[in-house]
């Protein structure tokens, strides 16, 4: 019977640790030097609904259901998806925008599990006919999420994704 107690005592005293010492953030992101004038790239990157031209969530699903709320590419344009599982239910809603420069969005995941994360676009020219564009998204590791980071963490789980959009939005804008 003490045994069994120890044991559970043990788990306990172990997650507590776990969760003192595991991550508390995330901050997944992915650059692309893009063949175009830096402010053609940041015209696009401001639109939602241009977003899925690029997006490596919507060649996930080609039927999702999407609809805008808002003025497209201006702050408070919502986007809000309903997909399948891979992509599953949420909005993203443009929160600001430093013009020329970079793009502030809220992801709010609704299903299969409900987070926020903040998601940006930076924009960076680099001569006159190339621009570096930096897209990722960032946010707080919730408890027990912080643990699991151990094993598989933000960047693993989504940052091939991030990758393939990068290479997709280059393809696009450079046509």
């Amino acid at each position: 019977m003490y045994t069994i107690l120890y044991v559970l005592v043990g788990l306990i005293v172990l997650v507590f640790l776990l969760s003192l010492i595991a991550p508390k953030t995330y901050d997944v992101f992915r650059t692309v030097e893009i063949a175009r004038p830096k402010a053609e790239v940041f015209n696009y990157l401001r639109s939602l609904k241009k977003m899925d031209e690029w997006s490596p969530w919507a060649k996930k699903d080609p039927n999702m259901k999407k609809t805008f709320t808002g003025t497209d590419g201006e702050v408070g344009c919502i986007s809000h998806w309903i997909g399948n599982k891979e992509v599953g239910e949420g909005e993203q809603e443009i929160k600001n925008i430093i013009d020329g420069r970079r793009i502030e969005s809220e992801l709010r995941f609704l299903k299969p599990f409900k987070s926020t994360s903040d998601c940006y676009i930076d924009v960076e020219g680099l001569d006159n006919d190339s621009t570096r564009v930096k897209w990722g998204f960032s946010g707080d590791y919730k408890f027990p999420m912080n643990i699991m980071s151990f094993f598989k963490n933000m960047d693993a789980f989504v940052g091939p994704d991030f990758e393939e959009g990068m290479a997709s939005l280059k393809e696009v804008l450079e046509k």
